[in-house]
């Protein structure tokens, strides 16, 4: 029996996953990456060390993707954090996992997963052709029938398109796929920036810019009410705020401020304190420390770097004696550890953005293969779909699993004969 003819567009995580399965699974397969060479931005994510996965279990892991965590379940069930972790070890790179169980290479140096990967592409037999951007995926009778790279006409049975978000658009991820996805009859959520730092009004960020505070609760509220709040790490920076708690509270705060509200973010700095129990701490300090001014007593509470701002925003004297602190100051620097309040004015660019909200809309994909519910032989995998999580290696994990079940099924689809709209046939592009 002839090998199915599969085409992978896109060189990610997600594309190079898909690739070497369907040609695994007996597939004649050839990879089209727009770029000199594949895995880009997996080269550079997690900071340079690549967060692959999570060992959360599979009921946590679904609950980080919000609203559309339920269409992973199936792939999850076919392909999941101890199966990619297993596939990765069996290449022989080894895992380490740490904090919040979040799992990376042992070497914690992300080009590694990208050259295992590569590797394990070129030993199952999988063609890469680079610098082969993709104009147009050829469909006949709602059934596709090659793709156009180039200028050339490449036939095929099926197309799994994985070319990644907008995000991080210097590797790559220019939003191609969504041009090609919805020229394929699909509906394109908006896109958005998501797991991105925000900007924030005032100077405040500015002068702490560096500052990294870690076990600090951060609330975020929209038009005044309380949205959601994130225990963790943030960053002050010259425009505004990044760090883990920030990223993970970035994609609604972004959504929010699209919608004409407004957002902010209430910093609780002593978030093991009560208020009773912070003010008996303010006063024990005063009473200890009296002679002291009360710039200098701050430093024993908060980093050195936020004095400045505290006294500013609190309007208390930091040369005065500690112990002529007014009970009415005393309730404003203990509201302020509760309640550091900075206002949300915008977020980063696209290439300041770890991942992309939005893109081609589930409900069209069949979670069973990920195949196309508009187009037969068209699979559509990784961060081209309108799925987004947390940070803590849920998206990777969800890029892999898309990409092992897209390559899976598509090496496996029931082909019919296909009339061939072109004058001159043209070589095909497989080896």
């Amino acid at each position: 029996m002839k090998a199915l003819k599969v085409i992978v567009i896109g060189g990610g995580p997600a594309g190079l996953m898909a690739a070497g399965q369907a040609a695994e699974a007996g597939a004649d397969t050839l990879l089209l990456e727009k770029m000199k060479r594949t895995g880009l931005k997996l080269s550079i994510t997690g900071k340079g060390r690549c967060n692959i996965t999570n060992i959360a279990d599979i009921s946590d892991f679904i609950s980080h993707f919000g609203k559309t965590g339920p269409f992973l379940r199936q792939t999850f069930a076919r392909f999941f954090n101890t199966d990619l972790m297993t596939f990765f070890n069996e290449l022989g790179l080894k895992l380490v996992t740490e904090r919040g169980g979040r799992v990376f290479p042992a070497s914690g140096k992300a080009p590694d997963v990208w050259r295992v990967l590569l590797q394990w592409n070129k030993k199952s037999g999988v063609s890469i052709n680079h610098s082969a951007s993709v104009e147009k995926i050829l469909i006949h009778n709602e059934r596709v029938t090659g793709v156009v790279s180039q200028g050339r006409e490449i036939s095929c049975d099926a197309v799994i398109l994985a070319t990644g978000g907008a995000s991080y658009p210097s590797t790559g991820s220019t939003g191609d796929g969504y041009r090609l996805c919805e020229a394929a009859g699909h509906t394109i959520i908006p896109v958005r920036q998501a797991l991105v730092p925000l900007e924030t009004y005032g100077d405040e960020a500015k002068k702490m810019a560096g500052l990294n505070l870690r076990n600090v609760n951060t609330r975020m509220f929209v038009s005044g009410k309380k949205k959601r709040e994130q225990f963790g790490e943030i960053v002050f920076t010259e425009f505004g705020l990044t760090g883990p708690s920030i990223l993970t509270l970035s994609g609604e705060a972004v959504d929010s401020l699209r919608n004409g509200h407004k957002v902010a973010f209430s910093i609780d700095l002593k978030p093991a304190l009560d208020e009773k129990k912070l003010d008996a701490r303010l006063q024990r300090d005063i009473d200890s420390r009296g002679k002291e001014q009360i710039g200098s007593l701050l430093r024993g509470l908060i980093p050195r770097e936020m004095v400045p701002v505290c006294l500013d925003l609190t309007r208390i004297c930091g040369e005065h004696p500690a112990s002529g602190i007014s009970a009415k100051e005393r309730v404003r620097l203990r509201t302020w550890l509760k309640d550091f309040r900075l206002e949300v004015s915008g977020c980063r660019p696209f290439a300041e953005a770890i991942i992309t909200s939005g893109g081609a809309d589930i409900r069209e994909i069949d979670p069973m293969t990920m195949e196309s519910r508009k187009t037969k032989g068209l699979f559509i995998a990784g961060e081209l779909l309108d799925i987004q999580a947390d940070t803590g290696g849920y998206n990777l994990q969800a890029a892999f699993s898309t990409g092992w079940l897209s390559g899976r099924s598509a090496a496996q689809i029931t082909t019919l004969p296909k009339k061939n709209t072109s004058k001159k046939p043209k070589k095909d592009g497989f080896s």
